[in-house]
């Protein structure tokens, strides 16, 4: 496993996502992809509080991939 973050997740498109981490440098206007394949415009990647982060479950979908992908 890599010493480096290579995902985050993010409240976005109903639900906490997880996106590459080359996802959170996409220009503002551009669309970016989660990894269940969930699609968001890059700028909602950043503008998300607490309350959202905590509103909204995790993705099942992106969390079974990157443990199938991380095991």
């Amino acid at each position: 496993m890599s010493g480096f973050l290579t995902y985050v997740w993010r409240p976005v498109t109903g639900g906490r996502h997880a996106f590459p981490i080359a996802a959170t440098k996409a220009p503002p206007d551009g669309r970016v992809e989660a990894y269940c394949g969930a699609e968001a415009d890059a700028s909602e990647l950043h503008d998300r509080s607490e309350v959202d982060w905590v509103r909204e479950k995790s993705c099942m979908a992106c969390w079974r991939l990157l443990a199938d992908t991380h095991s």
